[in-house]
């Protein structure tokens, strides 16, 4: 099997569901490996660290995407994703970024450890109530309400609103994935167009009635200077920051909690002692990322790995692959929290770093020890079914039984410090 084949196997999918052995498969070309004339995979971590930080390698913004897929801009989906910060280079991606960033500052997500951990409380005792006597869905009601409870306060949305996006998200994220069918696209083109509606709505209600959250901030840099932020650019951050803000946490709380059922020693070890989940939850990032895929293309000629990347080139940065390669992480296939250095790629790195990243390591840190200690007799009811998607790696469904949980520990103090949930 070529690196094309294996390329091809990836993306099936039997591929999509486990993607591990083919991320092997392609290791033994190299760290970065061509698989068809100017496409380029990378399985390595020290390659896939530096490209990310390569300002010669760009997303595929609205000029190069102009280049090669006209029409693209009768798609919602993809229309809808272009204009936000996640599809756009420098200087537009510096200028949008700034705008948010404030919001998800090491302080502001510190501030919010008190009502996270009470969320996640209040969703552990109804699942309580749900689950005394059937299996649930953890993903239904924890890993999904948990990330989106969070996003929606920062963003000002209703509570009685959060139930409607989690199928617009399902939907509008199949545009990221790397091969994409128009039947798959239709789908997709349907959840942008509701979540841009929804958007155009809240905005004006924000206009009407400014309040203190994110939706108001932006509204307000918009109608005060276009310059700094137009419509179209309003409206696809406000989405995109809602997609991003709870999907890869919901998958970060499914695939970490499948990891510890599986690991139940590890998961031992985090019930007594939850002052370690900050390196439980890296090496959750590392062993089983939520986000597996990048892409990027080259502006100019790069050499990396040993292999010339001319200019004009499409590179596939295999992120999940590159968080267990064997040069940086002894052991890969082993779940191990303590490891001397991790630093996964899971969120990226260099100027399209996630600006929600801490948010979502924050939520996770103080979740899952949470869970583990409230919930003594968690368990798998079954095999949870995996959904086919490689870019947002997750369950579609994860079914639980839960035993009666442990009362609230009111004994933490509200200003403990990350890891001591």
């Amino acid at each position: 099997m070529d690196a094309a084949e294996a390329l091809t196997l990836l993306l099936s999918p039997q591929g999509r569901i486990d993607p591990y052995p083919t991320y092997e498969r392609l290791r033994a070309y190299g760290p970065v490996a061509e698989a068809a004339p100017m496409f380029y995979l990378v399985t390595g971590y020290a390659e896939a660290d530096e490209l990310l930080r390569d300002p010669r390698l760009a997303v595929m913004d609205d000029a190069i995407r102009d280049s090669v897929w006209p029409g693209w801009r009768d798609s919602p989906a993809i229309a809808s994703i272009s204009r936000s910060m996640l599809r756009t280079n420098p200087p537009d991606h510096s200028r949008m970024r700034r705008l948010v960033a404030g919001a998800f500052s090491p302080r502001r997500i510190a501030g919010m450890r008190d009502v996270v951990a009470a969320q996640a409380d209040e969703l552990i005792d109804a699942m309580g109530e749900r689950g005394r006597d059937a299996p649930v869905d953890f993903l239904a009601d924890f890993a999904y309400p948990l990330p989106v409870a969070v996003i929606c306060a920062l963003l000002g949305v209703p509570a009685a609103d959060r139930p409607l996006f989690r199928r617009w998200a399902t939907d509008l994220t199949g545009v990221l994935e790397p091969e994409i069918t128009p039947e798959e696209l239709a789908v997709a083109d349907r959840g942008a167009a509701e979540l841009r509606a929804y958007f155009t709505e809240l905005v004006q209600a924000r206009r009407r009635a400014p309040a203190d959250d994110l939706t108001t901030a932006l509204v307000q840099v918009h109608d005060s200077d276009g310059g700094r932020l137009s419509g179209d650019e309003l409206l696809a951050n406000l989405v995109v920051l809602l997609v991003a803000g709870f999907e890869t946490t919901t998958n970060l709380l499914g695939n970490g909690l499948v990891v510890l059922l599986d690991h139940p020693r590890e998961a031992d070890v985090l019930r007594g002692h939850p002052e370690h989940a900050p390196a439980y939850v890296e090496e959750l990032l590392r062993y089983d990322s939520p986000v597996q895929l990048t892409s990027r293309l080259s502006t100019a000629a790069v050499r990396c790995g040993g292999v010339e990347l001319p200019a004009g080139s499409s590179v596939l940065l295999l992120l999940g692959a590159a968080n267990r390669d064997p040069r940086r992480f002894p052991a890969p296939e082993r779940f191990d929290p303590w490891r001397a250095q991790s630093h996964p790629l899971s969120f990226g790195a260099g100027p399209h770093y996630c600006v929600g990243a801490g948010l979502a390591r924050l939520e996770a840190q103080i979740a899952v020890p949470r869970l583990l200690r409230r919930l003594p007799e968690l368990a798998l009811a079954g095999r949870p079914r995996r959904r086919t998607r490689l870019t947002l790696r997750g369950y579609d469904t994860l079914p639980v039984t839960l035993g009666t949980p442990a009362p609230v520990d009111r004994g933490t103090p509200a200003g403990a410090r990350p890891g001591t949930p």
